[in-house]
């Protein structure tokens, strides 16, 4: 099996239990799609999708990165066109929800990370990724990271762009550092940033 370079992307829904326990699964099984295929349609970056897992996306790229300002544009185009859906699916919706706003429930959160060896297996036509940094990526979902949105950048990623881009501020926040530890994994450095400001006025 041959591994490459990769960059992975995981777009998650928060609030995703709490939403399935409270509304019945008729509806959920309109908004939670619709709110994946939005995801999906709104990668202009050429990231493929290796698996959809119930309330995430999982894309990567191999190859060489695109340029940090393009990553953080598309971050920005998911979240900010995932709110819109989620407003739209409020109002269509608003009379199966016995109350329950959608867009106070649902919200979105995104870890980018990036392995050096990462491979990929085909099984039914579609393409696992394995290798200990597909692990980290999906372990990065589970943080202390105060904050229902965010991007979370893992600093394995962050320093590839070591010489391209000063880390310390996005145009509408600032990275804050942290690190969390993992069984097995030890310590993990990474960046995150509040969406929320994308989307209020």
């Amino acid at each position: 099996m041959e591994t490459a370079p990769t960059l992975i992307c995981i777009p998650d829904i928060s609030g995703f239990t709490k939403f399935v326990s409270d509304v019945d699964i008729e509806l959920a099984a309109k908004v939670i799609p619709s709110l994946l295929n939005n995801v999906i349609s709104t990668n202009k970056l050429g990231l493929k999708v290796s698996e959809i897992e119930g309330d995430a996306v999982l894309f990567y790229k191999t190859g060489p990165l695109p340029k940090f300002e393009d990553l953080i544009h598309q971050m920005r185009k998911f979240y900010t066109e995932f709110y819109k859906q989620l407003i739209k699916l409020n109002i269509d919706l608003k009379h199966k929800t016995e109350g329950n706003e959608i867009e106070d429930t649902l919200g979105l959160k995104i870890v980018l990370h990036y392995g050096k060896k990462i491979g990929a297996v085909f099984i039914n036509k579609t393409t696992k990724l394995i290798g200990e940094d597909v692990i980290i990526a999906h372990r990065l979902l589970k943080n202390t990271v105060p904050l229902n949105e965010y991007l979370l950048v893992s600093q394995t990623l962050l320093d590839e762009y070591s010489d391209e881009k000063n880390f310390n501020n996005f145009p509408w926040g600032k990275l804050i550092k942290q690190e969390e530890e993992y069984k097995y994994l030890g310590d993990v450095d990474y960046s995150y940033v509040d969406l929320k400001p994308l989307v209020e006025d």
